[in-house]
């Protein structure tokens, strides 16, 4: 029997040696290791100790058949291993604009219905003033021109009888003046003639320069309140984000991302229907207050034929220029 005890202990010391040995190669023996040093060694029948077969306990590995299947489930030398799996966070929404729009809260997309209808606005009132600027501008520039060489009021009403607007009106009305106050001038003088004709040339300037502004207030107040509005639908689609979240109870990008996207939506449509319109507005500024100056040289320019055509009436009798006539 004691040569059996000694048997049993030399399989045990061999086994240990055998798994100091793999350690050296595969440091993940280790738990194998201490699984085989901690497990005893069951006696037999007769006293000597062996594998406990009869009990129905599995045989123990190996050392190198353990270090065999340590090497081959460990990945090869310089081989990345396989990456875990993750969880899919696919977006729950469209985040493009439309579907963002559609997705939006229904005060959001009344928010963005009507900054999209002011920037709408703003192109409209863009070509709709470009063409009457243009228009009023060419009209007065060639009243301008008949004005300035024109020696008389006859000639420059005869020069302009093809054109229209405020610069012909202003010839036609000075005429039309001192047409009516043609008895009373040899008597009272002309001083009285030219207030009245200046008079009425400051009116109708400045009735022609209120005509070409109307619709220039609409981008000032597009450019003013359009930013405003677009961050009070940007506010109150936050806040609904935020009740989603408090809802979903997370924090995921996936469920957070979809809502503010659509909240800050509408203050970037606010700025697009401001920024135009501001440019805009600036622009029609500048042009109006060039076509003004250029009614204004009409303006100028018709005192003077007025003026001119009191002097003539001090000249010989067979020179007299009477107003609305050619000089001879």
């Amino acid at each position: 029997m004691t040569d059996c005890v000694w048997l049993a202990k030399f399989i045990r010391l061999a086994a240990t040696f055998l798994l100091l040995a793999a350690l050296a190669f595969d440091p993940g023996a280790t738990a194998l290791a201490q699984d085989l040093s901690s497990s005893p060694v069951a006696p037999l029948a007769n006293g000597s100790a062996h594998p406990s077969e009869g009990h129905g306990s599995p045989l123990p590995v190996s050392a190198p058949e353990a270090a065999a299947s340590q090497q081959e489930s460990a990945p090869a030398p310089g081989e990345l291993p396989a990456p875990a799996k993750t969880a899919r966070t696919d977006l729950p929404r469209d985040l493009s604009p439309w579907g963002m729009f559609m997705a939006a809260d229904s005060l959001v997309k009344a928010v963005m219905i009507g900054l999209a209808l002011a920037s709408l606005a703003t192109w409209t009132i863009l070509l709709a003033k470009t063409i009457e600027l243009a228009g009023a501008r060419g009209s007065a520039r060639r009243t301008l021109d008949a004005v300035r060489e024109a020696r008389t009021m006859g000639e420059a009403l005869s020069a302009t009888d093809g054109n229209g607007g405020p610069a012909r009106e202003m010839l036609a009305a000075a005429a039309r003046e001192a047409a009516l106050s043609d008895a009373a001038v040899d008597h009272a003088g002309g001083e009285g003639l030219k207030q009245r004709v200046q008079l009425m040339l400051s009116r109708i300037e400045a009735a022609a320069g209120r005509r070409i502004s109307q619709g220039t207030g609409v981008l000032a107040t597009i450019g003013s309140i359009a930013p405003f509005v677009g961050l009070f639908g940007t506010v109150w689609g936050i806040m609904n984000s935020f009740v989603g979240i408090s809802k979903a109870q997370t924090t995921n990008l996936a469920v957070v991302a979809p809502g503010i996207a659509e909240a800050l939506l509408a203050t970037a449509i606010g700025l697009v229907a401001a920024i135009p319109a501001v440019i805009v507005y600036n622009a029609f500024v500048r042009r109006i207050q060039a076509y003004r100056a250029l009614l204004g040289d009409v303006a100028a320019g018709v005192l003077c034929l007025v003026s001119r055509d009191l002097d003539y009436r001090k000249v010989p009798s067979s020179r007299v220029v009477r107003f609305g006539q050619a000089a001879e």
